[in-house]
């Protein structure tokens, strides 16, 4: 675990950063949980949120049923309550679907969930009781809560759950309460104003970044008191960024699990991401080799990340600005060109790439920028992101 001593935080206290959050591409991923969470969702540690999601996982279990003996109860007098009965492990189980999982049931029974929402519950039970004894595969995995008398997830049998306190347990691994006794911490927040990035603030159900649902669980957390200078801006001041990364994962199947990792100049209020750069993603599907992978991938990938030396940062920034590739026009059409851009994509790039550092872009790095900030003038999603997938590869490789 990557700790901060004492005097390391007295001496950070306080201390606020300059920074051109124009730089970079904006993220918007961080705003929308914090624009959509209730205050039921929202925890002020680390600590808090593994309790919460613990809590349920050491309250449920799992089983695959035969959906055959599935039985679904509702009571005429009764319109909003209705029951899924069958037998676990010997112990009969008599428990009520949450909101998710109705609409997972529904799904297998091959029904429209948003229909099956409207029904009263006698109609609907008929119906999900007509197609779970018609499901071409004969067994489904649930998810459930006996002592909650809940029904959180109704999946294939391929299904391949990490749960929710697993990947906070590893995100824990490196970030604590995730409060600021180790380097990872809730973010601060830039003051407008004056463009200075503040990284303390006080971590209120308001401002703070780590969330968690009956559904799903995202964390987002940064090393904001450590600023990296990787160059200059054009008026002479260092150019400061910070490390940061978001982490989700829905042990029940609403979201995939992942990581992503970035480069950032600042934190607003609302929780955007300004000035970012370098991100990079792993994501994984809840398949049937999903648990592997996690212990495979996603903990070392964050062990990996939070090791990371700084000094590793800025010399692959400084190698990509030594490389210089192109000197004139045609070489520089030629150079993208030859990486997969379209001229006309390669026009944009220069162009911008002049906007953005005040000169034609030369060095790998120079073209890195033309293509985030092309990338960033993009609506599409799906080539905005082929372009930035495209800039982090040059990166790399120049690293």
């Amino acid at each position: 675990m990557n700790t901060i001593t004492i005097e390391d935080r007295v001496n950070a206290e306080n201390k606020t950063f300059k920074v051109d959050p124009h730089k970079g591409k904006l993220l918007s991923d961080v705003s929308s949980q914090w624009h959509s969470r209730p205050d039921d969702q929202r925890f002020l540690s680390l600590v808090d949120l593994q309790h919460k999601v613990e809590t349920r996982f050491l309250d449920s279990t799992q089983d695959i049923v035969d959906a055959k003996h599935i039985t679904i109860r509702a009571q005429q007098d009764d319109p909003d309550t209705l029951k899924i009965n069958f037998l676990s492990r010997q112990s009969e189980v008599d428990i009520a679907p949450t909101h998710w999982s109705f609409g997972q049931l529904s799904t297998l029974a091959g029904a429209p969930a948003g229909y099956m929402r409207k029904l009263p519950a006698v109609l609907a039970g008929v119906n999900l009781q007509y197609g779970l004894q018609n499901l071409r595969q004969e067994n489904v995995k649930l998810y459930f809560s006996p002592t909650l008398g809940e029904l959180f997830a109704a999946t294939g049998t391929e299904y391949g759950r990490v749960y929710d306190s697993e990947l906070v347990s590893a995100v824990r691994n490196i970030a604590g309460n995730g409060t600021g006794d180790t380097i990872w911490k809730v973010p601060g927040a830039i003051d407008w104003s004056t463009y200075t990035y503040n990284p303390y603030v006080t971590i209120s159900k308001e401002t703070t970044t780590l969330y968690a649902s009956d559904r799903d669980v995202f964390m987002f957390l940064v090393d904001d008191t450590r600023p990296i200078e990787i160059g200059k801006l054009s008026n002479g001041e260092p150019d400061i960024v910070f490390r940061g990364f978001y982490a989700w994962n829905s042990e029940v199947g609403s979201k995939t699990l992942g990581i992503a990792t970035f480069l950032f100049r600042a934190v607003c209020q609302n929780r955007n991401i300004w000035g970012t750069q370098d991100y990079s993603e792993v994501t994984i599907r809840h398949s049937k080799n999903a648990p592997t992978r996690f212990a495979a991938e996603v903990g070392p990938a964050l062990l990996e990340y939070s090791k990371a030396s700084d000094q590793g940062i800025i010399l692959g920034i400084q190698n990509a600005k030594s490389n210089v590739v192109a000197k004139t026009d045609d070489e520089r059409f030629e150079w993208l060109n030859k990486r997969g851009f379209s001229s006309k994509q390669a026009a944009s790039i220069i162009n911008v790439g002049i906007t953005e550092e005040g000169h034609p872009p030369e060095s790998i790095w120079d073209f890195v920028q033309g293509i985030t900030a092309t990338a960033r003038n993009i609506g599409h999603t799906d080539e905005r992101i082929a372009l930035e997938k495209m800039a982090g590869s040059l990166l790399k490789r120049a690293s």
